[in-house]
């Protein structure tokens, strides 16, 4: 009777002990901001780029992992306090600011009911000008590329690559049909042009979605222009 009790007892105090952890208050702080160089958004592949936020002082030290969605914009339901933000190496089509020892630099971070902030990046190639139109059941693209950064670290263009897909979704993995253009077979920086026929599309729609992406030599992650819909 007497071990019965206990394990009653026992039970309350855990049942008890849930209910408390269950009644924490959520993170309420909103964190949104722009991946951007000189303000102008850095348009990636959908879920492949994110930036980390690491905050002390509640128990195990591990990194929050803050997506950055295709037109270079994030958000995140964060906890008021202070965070350490950097990218991870081999984030993202751009280079991230390193220390005094060499290694991925931080910025501080404070929350007190929600912040917006633009996080600045030095990416290798800008695309500037691009225009996009539907004619004759294909989707033409022009674009220029700038090089940005022309130091030693400065990289090749792998290729340059335009992708049309049904959704808003539009990249490498995310497509219909697309066309390459090799690196070694651009001559003119200032003048690239792509042509792809628009498939067949199943059920049947008059638009599609396009973008242009650059894929950089040894750069996991590409740079896109934004997404445009295509009227055929």
């Amino acid at each position: 009777m007497k071990n019965r009790f206990y394990f009653i007892i026992a039970a309350v105090a855990v049942l008890f002990s849930s209910c408390k952890k269950d009644n924490y208050d959520a993170p309420a702080a909103d964190f949104t901001g722009r991946i951007v160089y000189k303000g102008e958004p850095i348009n990636v592949q959908y879920g492949q780029v994110n930036f980390e936020l690491w905050q002390s002082g509640f128990g195990n030290y591990s990194a929050l992992n803050v997506n950055v969605s295709q037109d270079g914009n994030y958000s995140a339901k964060l906890f008021d306090g202070d965070y350490k933000l950097v990218f991870s190496p081999n984030q993202g089509p751009f280079l991230w600011k390193k220390n005094a020892a060499g290694r991925q630099d931080t910025i501080a971070v404070n929350i007190n009911g929600g912040k917006t902030m633009d996080i600045e990046v030095m990416p290798y190639y800008m695309i500037r000008g691009a225009t996009l139109a539907a004619a004759s059941g294909k989707v033409n693209g022009f674009c220029k590329l700038e090089k940005i950064i022309t130091d030693v670290n400065a990289k090749d263009i792998e290729r340059v690559s335009l992708y049309i897909n049904k959704t808003q979704f539009v990249d490498g993995a995310n497509n219909i049909a697309f066309q390459d253009l090799g690196g070694a077979d651009i001559a003119d920086l200032n003048n690239l042009n792509m042509s792809v026929s628009i498939p067949a599309i199943v059920p049947i729609q008059n638009y599609v979605f396009a973008r242009i992406g650059v894929k950089i030599v040894g750069v996991d992650d590409m740079i896109f222009t934004p997404v445009a819909k295509i009227n055929f």
